[in-house]
């Protein structure tokens, strides 16, 4: 399959946000564009709508007038499937309905040239099954663009059964030269981001079931410690719960009931009932004109501690050593120990899977606290606490102000396993080397794709890495410890990598 030239005819399919935004990104590369949408009136608002963003760069001083006139005169209007006869790729971006795209594509196979490459922009729908009906099976390829699509830079270029390997990479190469930044991968349910995602909902969904933190407090540790842009439930109610739930669902019976994509019993009450989020005014959180957003749980002002210890090494957290002695507080350190900090009698541990209140019992000490994985010690605004049962509240506030003087809020949550960020990440991290496992992407393409898709302030495996991937392990071996659930089951290739020396 030849390159796709500059000056190549591009048609789009379908005129909704994504379509019109997909002919703004070919039209912006220099590419006429044919733009159709079966109902009527569509293509038309589609372009309006094109226009209408593209003048408010202009008023930011950010585009010029002459500029949106040249883009918008390379998209031309068209009232059929006929019109995409000089067309040298067509893109897809209709319903996500097999029988309908099969239909679709089958009808471009008898207007179109023999070699004109079909791309669908499905998320769901598998690229095998599309292409199952077609006489050219080898021209139908998957580019699946992130809305909105002029601005986010992830494009999943994903390859059915049949396809021509030389399809797929041509469509790669005109993705990057259009900006984007592609990745590779085979059909497969939920191709790399939706299916690798489904940790993130789906932790965090689990600890609000086991009452370890409302959703407010977990959205802000998510945030402020995670280093996330949104947490779980404020993105949930932003993509609409019938839409989250109807992927995880999808991607749950494509794996053949896989526990580890088991959708979630809250999110399918609230889908019940119609709270669907923004959309409909009310999710988890209240989105009515005077509705103020609950508050995420802080802990108050607690006394700092005059001397800490720092037994052995605390690994991700070590950067919070500085910041200690920075506050003023004396620092000890002994070097043989398991990465505690020591408070008196209270034990302070990051979190490795146990429950705080099991892991104290199995050492012995009462008075243990475990913190929660951050992005970054140094920068996070906040940090989560959970106490064992047997912890004494005086322990706790020690832990409290501890945090506190080195510039965190702080939440405490119920001892749930694994805690919010830690269990989140490792999670994701686990997906990540399960998807690479299965061949469906390459490890540097599933962090492309989870920074470029989601705005994931690192990609799983490199966060992974930056952790180390034995602690990864060890919090995974713990979860399915703790649950019994083939859910937390560990990737093959993560232990292949622990037991190869890569830690």
């Amino acid at each position: 399959m030849s390159l796709i030239n500059s000056d190549a005819v591009i048609g789009v399919i379908g005129a909704g946000t994504m379509g019109a935004g997909i002919a703004q990104v070919a039209a912006k590369a220099g590419h006429t564009v044919l733009l159709y949408d079966a109902f009527k009136g569509a293509a038309q608002r589609g372009l309006e709508g094109v226009e209408k963003g593209l003048l408010k760069l202009v008023q930011r001083g950010k585009m010029q007038q002459d500029d949106v006139d040249t883009l918008l005169s390379r998209i031309t209007l068209t009232d059929s499937l006929e019109g995409f006869a000089p067309a040298r790729v067509v893109i897809e971006v209709i319903v996500e309905r097999l029988d309908i795209k099969q239909s679709v594509f089958s009808q471009l196979e008898e207007i179109c040239a023999d070699d004109t490459i079909l791309a669908t922009n499905t998320s769901s729908i598998s690229v095998t099954a599309i292409g199952s009906k077609l006489k050219r099976p080898q021209n139908l390829v998957g580019m699946h663009f992130f809305n909105p699509a002029p601005i986010m830079k992830l494009v999943e270029v994903i390859r059915g059964l049949d396809t021509d390997p030389a399809v797929a990479e041509a469509i790669y190469d005109l993705s990057s030269r259009w900006g984007k930044s592609p990745v590779r991968a085979k059909s497969t349910p939920g191709f790399i981001v939706n299916r690798v995602a489904r940790p993130f909902y789906a932790e965090g969904l689990r600890v609000l079931q086991e009452g370890g933190a409302d959703a407010a407090s977990i959205d802000g540790i998510i945030r402020e410690a995670g280093g996330f842009r949104m947490g779980p439930f404020e993105l949930m109610d932003l993509i609409g719960h019938d839409v989250n739930f109807a992927v995880t669902s999808s991607v749950f019976a494509a794996f053949f009931n896989d526990q580890r994509f088991l959708p979630s019993l809250i999110q399918q009450e609230l889908v019940s009932a119609g709270h669907l989020g923004r959309k409909s005014g009310k999710g988890f959180y209240d989105y009515s004109e005077h509705a103020e957003k609950p508050a995420v749980s802080t802990a108050a002002p607690a006394p700092a501690p005059h001397h800490v210890a720092i037994e052995g090494h605390l690994g991700v957290a070590e950067s919070l050593v500085p910041l200690i002695e920075a506050a003023g507080i004396k620092v000890s350190r002994v070097q043989e120990g398991h990465g505690s900090i020591l408070i008196g009698n209270t034990t302070l541990q990051l979190t490795n899977g146990l429950m705080t209140t099991e892991r104290a019992s199995q050492a012995n000490n009462s008075n243990l606290i475990q913190f929660d994985l951050a992005l970054d010690y140094t920068k996070a605004t906040r940090i989560a606490l959970a106490p064992a049962d047997q912890t004494d509240p005086a322990s706790l506030l020690q832990a409290i102000g501890l945090f506190q003087a080195v510039g965190k809020n702080v939440t405490v949550i119920d001892d749930v396993a694994g805690m919010v960020v830690m269990r989140t990440v490792a999670m994701l991290a686990n997906e990540s080397f399960d998807a690479v496992n299965q061949q469906v992407c390459s490890a540097s393409d599933v962090d492309v794709a989870m920074k470029g898709g989601l705005n994931y302030p690192f990609g799983p495996i490199e966060w992974a890495k930056s952790v180390g991937l034995s602690s990864i392990l060890n919090v995974l071996d713990n979860l399915s410890a703790s649950y019994g659930e083939d859910r937390y089951r560990t990737s093959p290739l993560l232990r292949r990598n622990v037991a190869g020396g890569n830690l």
